[in-house]
Order: structure tokens, then C-alpha cells, then sequence
């Protein structure tokens, strides 16, 4: 992991004094294991740097993160949640139910979903077809659907390594997962042609649940812990394949190879271009009804995204965030302190 040393000039923002006394000092964030490494870096950032106190910066995933934050408002819940998805509706509505009704989305940032094995091992070039065909519970081979009982990745396309199918994934309270299932699962579903047969026995509904259903006959792992979990278990399995954020992978490159996607390999410079097909936003979520009580909390939020820490010289980036090209739209929100509509 790199770290990052910066004299107080070298920050814009280094202007700022803590408000009056409250019931805590610190600011609280929660939320996404994707997320947690900016979130960590900014932190230490402002402790140094302001007179407020350095944040506290817990990981637990992304839906955890979101249904601490809509416990409701006051000290003894969380300012920020970490999130490496958007919020969904069901959870702006549980916020709402509890009073959390003002919510700051501020987009730090873009981050790819690598796909990562033992450095020294078989390489690989993945296709959306590739990991739906490895990883579904059912898929359609001759026009019927049938239970998948693929063991090695060859078996699922020629071109592949003769090596055992085992892969390692988020847990479902993990944002990762979500866009795991819709940009690599479901995509792999439809490329295949297996939704239009699942569609043609089922409801659309059920078509969907279908795609997303992996099997559960050890060779599709959900880890729930963080990336280093992940990592660990690749170590003491060389055949396993994990899924991480880019900035993870090249954190780890002297342990790790990652694969291509649909032709593309993983990069900043892939994933700004759009070029790369696994790409996501990150995000942090503010409670409003925390600024002026919480000391610190909007002004973290306005560090986080200040052109010295997220843009494309800054620590971030360095880490590997992709800069936003609208970060300068993300500052004037969080300085109007915009809510969601």
C-alpha cells in the first residue's frame, strides 16, 4: 500500500476550524470495502491537515454502510456511508421512514471490477459469456436449460486454461456484487442467449433471478470480509480467481495477474475512457441534518472531493481512483450541500 505524505500549503482547504463543542467530535463513516482505502487515506488527510479530528472509517460493506446511515439522525448514528453503488430506492425510503430525509450523493470517483488470480499462474481472457456459463446454477446448452455441472474453465470455452472452476466473489452485502451481477452475470445471460430461452419458459422477473442464481456446489465463493480475505484465499487456493477493485489489483501486482474483459485490460486509463466494460462510480453519502451539529462533517465531504485529494495529481488517484472529469460539478454540490431529489 503506498502512503502519502503532504505539507499543509500543498491543501487548499487547510483553512478550516472545528465548530462549536458537540456531542462527538469525530466525524463517522461506514460502508463500502471498495471505498474504505480513500476513505481511509482521506482521513488521516484531514485529521493532519484541519482542526478537526480524524474521522472514524469503518468497512462492513456497501448495504451495511447504507442501512446503518438510515437508522436515523442524531450522535449515535453515522454521518457518511461508503458506497461502491448507487443507493437504492427501497433504502432512500427505509432512510425516510427514520427521518433521514435530506441525503448528499457526492461522487468521488470511478473504480473497475478486476478479475485476479496467482501471479506465476494460468493468464486469462474473460468474457461476460465466460463467468455466466462457469458461475450460473442453470444455463441452456442445445437450446434446454439444464443444471451446470462445468468443473474447469476449458469446458466452458476452448480457449480457456485446462484449470479447475473456483471462483471468489462479494458477499451480497457488498455494492461490488451488485454491479458484478448486472455488468458481468446478467450480461453473460443475455450474450449467451440463455435469457430469451429462461424468458420463454418464465416470467421476466423470474428470467432474471434465474441469470443471477449461482451455483452453490463450491465452486462460486462468496467472501464476505474484505479484499484481503479474498487475496488470502487465492493464496492458499492458486487455482481460485478473485474478483477486486482495480485499485486493490495494483496494489497487490507483485502477488496478483489480472485478466482482460471482453478484449480489454484494467486500467485508469481504460476505465476513464469507457473502455473498459466493468467500470462503476464510487460514492460517499452525507446526512445533511448532521452539518453545523457533527463538527467536520461537510467539510470532510468538501476535502474528499477537492482538487488536491481526488483529482488527477492527487493521493486518490495515486492509489488508483479514477478522477471524475465532472469533479469540479461534485464540489459546487457538496459547497450548495444539493440533496438527492
Amino acid at each position: 500500500m503506498k502512503t502519502f505524505s503532504f505539507a499543509a500549503t500543498a491543501l487548499s482547504v487547510i483553512a478550516l476550524s472545528a465548530t462549536a463543542a458537540a456531542a462527538r467530535d469525530q466525524v463517522q463513516v461506514a460502508g463500502s470495502s471498495t471505498v474504505l482505502p480513500y476513505s481511509t487515506i482521506v482521513a488521516e488527510l484531514f485529521g493532519e491537515n484541519t482542526d478537526f479530528g480524524t474521522p472514524v472509517i469503518e468497512s462492513g460493506g456497501s448495504s451495511t454502510g447504507l442501512r446503518r446511515f438510515c437508522e436515523g439522525v442524531g450522535e449515535n448514528t453515522i454521518d457518511i456511508a461508503n458506497s461502491s453503488r448507487e443507493i437504492r430506492e427501497t433504502e432512500v425510503e427505509e432512510c425516510a421512514a427514520n427521518g433521514v430525509t435530506d441525503i448528499m450523493e457526492v461522487r468521488i470517483g470511478y473504480d473497475g471490477i478486476v478479475f485476479a488470480s496467482a501471479a506465476g499462474g494460468n493468464s486469462f481472457e474473460f468474457t461476460p459469456t465466460d463467468w455466466f456459463n462457469a458461475l450460473a446454477a442453470r444455463k441452456v446448452v442445445d437450446g434446454k436449460i439444464v443444471d451446470n455441472t462445468a468443473a474447469n474453465w476449458s469446458e466452458v470455452n476452448a480457449d480457456l486454461p485446462d484449470q479447475e472452476i473456483l471462483a471468489f466473489i462479494p458477499g451480497t452485502r457488498h455494492g461490488t456484487r451488485e454491479v458484478f451481477e448486472e455488468k458481468v452475470i446478467i450480461k453473460g445471460c443475455e450474450d449467451s442467449g440463455a435469457k430469451a430461452v429462461f424468458e420463454a419458459e418464465m416470467s421476466e422477473e423470474e428470467a432474471e433471478d434465474a441469470c443471477v442464481a449461482l451455483r452453490t456446489d463450491g465452486k462460486s465463493v462468496d467472501i464476505d470480509g474484505d479484499y484481503t480475505e479474498t487475496l488470502a484465499r487465492i493464496g492458499s487456493s492458486p487455482n481460485g480467481i478473485g474478483v477486486f477493485g482495480l485499485s486493490f489489483y495494483e496494489n497487490n501486482t507483485d502477488t496478483l495477474q489480472v485478466a482482460t474483459m471482453s478484449g480489454v485490460s484494467p486500467s485508469t486509463e481504460t476505465i476513464a475512457s469507457g473502455e473498459y466494460p466493468v467500470s462503476r462510480p464510487l460514492f460517499i453519502y452525507v446526512k445533511k441534518a448532521h452539518i453545523g451539529v457533527i463538527p467536520g462533517v461537510k467539510e470532510f465531504a468538501e476535502f474528499f472531493v477537492s482538487d488536491a485529494i481526488a483529482g488527477p495529481n492527487g493521493p486518490l488517484a495515486a492509489y488508483g481512483l479514477v478522477s471524475d472529469p465532472e469533479l469540479a460539478s461534485v464540489q459546487e454540490a457538496v459547497a450548495n450541500e444539493t440533496t438527492m431529489q
